[in-house]
């Protein structure tokens, strides 16, 4: 039979006769449920076959300890009495808590300020390492000091107590989570405290399940907490976990994950071990160690446990994993001194039970002997096992001891108190039962509370007083610390351990910090990692992304595996890790590599650079060309080829050709206030004085021919050279007017075009008005158009020498280029647009001096015969 189906047969036959015989006896008037028993000539079920240590006093403190791991294999079954078989594998350690209790009881008993004048006794059981067990032990000491209702006379000849003692009204108890759980489910209907001293599960905080049970461990949800700080302090952001199959490692894990959430810490992997499988979970954890890149190791185990994946680990040569260990096997002395822990498991970084000395206690231990304690079972058990020999009290097969044997030479975990851990908790639990007895037994005075009117007498100890006094203690320990309950909890305190190699290449455990409740206090330097270097190791699925980049998610992978792409230019990330890249101020770009913001450089079209030089001499070529051609005609002035046509406005056209060459001059050099208010204007007005000249040249030409048709002859009257000289000022005034206005109202100014990327910024010449802008560029093209309009409805005058032919392809090269010219400095970005519009100036001027003047030069230096008037005339 199981022990769970173990457990429900002993509930419920078990626990209902022991209420039974409980109300029985109160019925009748008796003080004790063990006179009860008598009368009912009952026989209890189930009692434990050894009767455990016993001390009698005043009030009784009960004890669960697991004195020994093998219960005895017993078949129960529901009428079948338990062989009388005692448990065996007396363990050391659980030895030591025991005689801790002892101590602290003796302690207690000897101060004049605790309980003064009161005696407290104990009530030691073996719960045998098994759950049923414990329960079976602790309703023994419920029930009363007497076993079995029959054997009450035995059982005070054995421990020297007498019959009518009271039962325990506080039981220090519940070994694991798991016992500590049953035992608080089943005395909660009794309201019967119940203060463990290593249990750990965090669902044992809850007042509403188990509102009976205390204890001086603390929870599972600090430690994980801490192994998560350890985690984020180091930067390990891809850790795998190896944990035990239970409650303790699943509930720790889960924590675990909790903490870690929306910190960027990632589980690379979860191996789950199961004792009853360890052989084959081991190896399976070995291997998935060995093939992860988690550098570092979440264990949450028993010793045993990992004793088996650590020879499976050496068995595959891994030897560089960082372990974090949980308390379970931290400070495991067998795990420390094995051979194959100093092979792969150097550098544990573990999370202990807080120790604290206990003074006198060393001297406690070293001074027990069996010839003072002739009754004490498990001391007697104990000196057999070391020393080989049976003290005097006992009989077997050993042979007697001599009595010079002591315990000053054995050095085991039972003799060792240098660094007391859940021997600290049960010597804080019986403390804590101390001091609420002594709130409960305390009389009040006359300022005491109203509710407080009585006290009570040791003999009549209520539980549930008592754990409502419990629940409220407040005191200073004899090591100087503050202990009181929150709830069920106390204030969280652990030790921070290192395993660290010595000089002989052996292992020893090395305290490097501690943790205060959630506080992290962490001595760095101390700290001898997996590599044997102080350098920590580095844990992560991908290496943190330089500075430049930035992180981006796999799919469907965890955030700690990610991709490290490079920032798009005018964007940066300074640090290591960013998960995004910042974008740079409007005045500022990045750099080459894009991990900071440089400032811009501003960019301009200058004479020094090889586009500004050619635009330049292609410039200073035209008014060079344009020069020359005025030479020409001023030298033949006097020809017809000149004189046709008004040689004025030849001149003129020729004076504003060579200002369209000089304005483009403006644009180029770093812009500056008066350079671009300069440049519109004198590009605006130097055109509008070109074209103009060509308008009227072509009125001209269209008036002579019509003055020639009959009744026509007033016509030339208004075209002569006063008109023509007045009509190119008229036109060229209404542009100087434009301008005027429009520098006046809203000048272009100077600034910087952050709006285009880049590490240069173009510094060019603003419009900030639009409409100014237009109107100059308007009446430009309204000029443009209705010269080539005229010009091409003159081109086939019968003239020998028609200029309107001439006007009409130059006005065609005019328009064409300014036509081009719009989505060319559109889509040139910087400085180049500048250069398009410089480009245009010079195309269109060069087209207008070259289509106007090349065959009239031609004439006149080439052909002179054909510079006569007849030869113009001839039709």
């Amino acid at each position: 039979m199981s022990w769970m189906s173990w457990l429900i047969t002993l509930w419920t036959c078990s626990a209902p006769s022991l209420l039974l015989v409980g109300l029985v006896g109160r019925q009748l008037g008796l003080r004790t449920g063990s006179q009860a028993a008598q009368m009912l000539d009952c026989s209890r079920w189930g009692t434990p076959s050894e009767k455990g240590a016993f001390e009698n006093g005043d009030v009784i403190i009960g004890g669960l300890f697991n004195l020994h791991y093998a219960p005895p294999a017993s078949d129960y079954g529901f009428t079948q009495q338990p062989a009388n078989k005692p448990c065996t594998g007396l363990q050391n350690l659980p030895l030591q808590y025991s005689y801790v209790m002892m101590y602290a009881l003796e302690e207690i008993n000897n101060s004049s300020t605790l309980l003064p004048g009161l005696k407290l006794g104990y009530y030691i059981h073996d719960s045998c390492a098994f759950p049923a067990w414990a329960l079976n032990a602790a309703f023994a000491m419920i029930g009363g000091n007497t076993p079995t209702c029959n054997s009450t006379a035995e059982y005070v000849k054995q421990t020297g107590t007498r019959g009518s003692d009271p039962p325990v009204p506080l039981i220090i108890g519940g070994d694991s989570s798991i016992t500590a759980q049953i035992l608080a489910r089943i005395l909660a209907p009794l309201s019967f405290p119940l203060l463990s001293y290593t249990a750990s599960c965090p669902c044992l905080s809850d007042r509403l399940q188990y509102p009976n049970f205390f204890r001086t461990m603390a929870s599972d949800i600090y430690q994980a907490r801490a192994m998560v700080q350890l985690a984020i302090k180091f930067n390990w952001t891809w850790v795998g976990a190896v944990i035990t199959n239970t409650d303790y490692g699943l509930v720790a894990l889960k924590k675990f994950e909790e903490g870690i959430r929306g910190t960027g810490v990632c589980l690379a992997f979860v191996e789950t071990l199961l004792t009853e499988n360890i052989a084959t979970d081991a190896r399976r954890a070995a291997l998935t160690i060995q093939a992860s890149t988690a550098k570092v190791i979440l264990v949450i185990s028993w010793y045993a446990d990992m004793l088996e994946v650590f020879l499976q680990l050496e068995k595959l040569n891994v030897t560089d994993r960082q372990f974090l260990a949980s308390e379970a096997w931290s400070t495991s002395s067998d795990l420390v001194q094995n051979p194959v822990s100093r092979k792969v498991a150097s550098g544990v970084l573990g999370v202990a039970i807080r120790s604290s000395p206990i003074p006198g206690f060393k001297s406690y231990i070293l001074n027990l002997n069996p010839s003072l304690r002739p009754a004490d079972m498990y001391l007697n058990e104990f000196w057999g096992n070391e020393f080989g020999c049976s003290p005097g009290t006992l009989s077997g097969s050993l042979p007697p001891c001599n009595g010079t044997k002591t315990l000053a030479g054995v050095h085991n975990l039972f003799t060792d108190t240098s660094n007391p851990r859940v021997t600290y908790n049960v010597y804080l639990a019986v403390y804590a039962a101390a001091h609420a007895l002594h709130s409960l037994l305390s009389c009040p005075d006359a300022n005491s509370p109203p509710e407080k009117v009585s006290c009570s007498i040791p003999k009549q100890i209520s539980p549930s007083e008592l754990m409502h006094h419990l629940s409220r203690v407040n005191f200073t320990t004899p090591q100087g610390e503050l202990f009181y309950f929150q709830g069920a909890d106390i204030t969280a305190k652990y030790d921070l351990l290192n395993w660290q190699k010595t000089s002989e290449g052996q292992l020893r455990i090395v305290m490097i910090g501690h943790v205060d409740g959630f506080k992290l206090h962490l001595n760095e330097s101390a700290i001898q990692w997996s590599t044997g270097s102080n350098k920590v190791p580095v844990s992560v699925c991908t290496e943190s992304c330089p500075p430049g980049t930035r992180m981006a998610s796999r799919k469907g992978e965890p955030i700690c595996c990610f991709d490290c792409i490079p920032c798009a230019d005018g964007e940066f990330s300074n640090k290591t890790g960013s998960p995004q890249c910042d974008h740079c101020p409007s005045e500022f770009w990045s750099n080459a590599g894009h991990t900071a913001c440089i400032t811009r450089q501003l960019d301009f079209l200058s004479f020094n650079e090889t586009l500004g030089i050619t635009l330049t001499a292609v410039a200073v070529s035209g008014v060079t060309v344009t020069t020359a051609v005025f030479v020409v005609f001023l030298q033949y002035r006097q020809t017809p080829m000149v004189r046709a046509n008004n040689s004025e406005l030849s001149f003129l056209l020729l004076l504003s050709l060579k200002l369209c060459f000089l304005c483009s001059l403006v644009f180029i050099g770093r812009p500056a206030v008066w350079s671009c208010r300069f440049q519109q204007a004198a590009f605006g007005i130097s055109f509008v004085l070109c074209v103009s000249c060509l308008q009227v040249k072509t009125m001209v030409v269209l008036a002579a021919f019509r003055s020639a048709r009959p009744g026509a002859e007033a016509l030339m009257k208004w075209f002569g050279p006063t008109q023509q000289r007045g009509s190119v000022c008229v036109f060229t005034c209404i542009q100087v007017i434009i301008c005027i206005v429009w520098l006046t109202v809203s000048p272009p100014a100077p600034e910087p075009d952050l709006a285009t990327p880049g590490l240069k910024v173009t510094l060019k010449c603003t419009t900030t008005s639009v409409v100014g802008f237009s109107l100059v560029l308007g009446y430009i093209s309204l000029l443009a158009c209705t010269s080539l309009l005229l010009a091409f409805l003159a081109r086939k005058l019968p003239d020998n020498f028609n200029e309107a032919k001439l006007i009409t392809f130059s006005m065609l090269i005019f328009c064409a280029v300014w036509v081009a010219f719009v989505p060319a400095y559109v889509s040139s970005p910087g400085k180049y647009a500048v250069a398009v519009e410089i480009f245009a100036i010079l195309a269109s001027s060069y087209g207008l001096l070259f289509c106007v003047f090349a065959p009239k030069c031609f004439i006149i230096l080439l052909r002179p015969e054909k510079n006569t008037k007849k030869h113009l005339m001839a039709r």
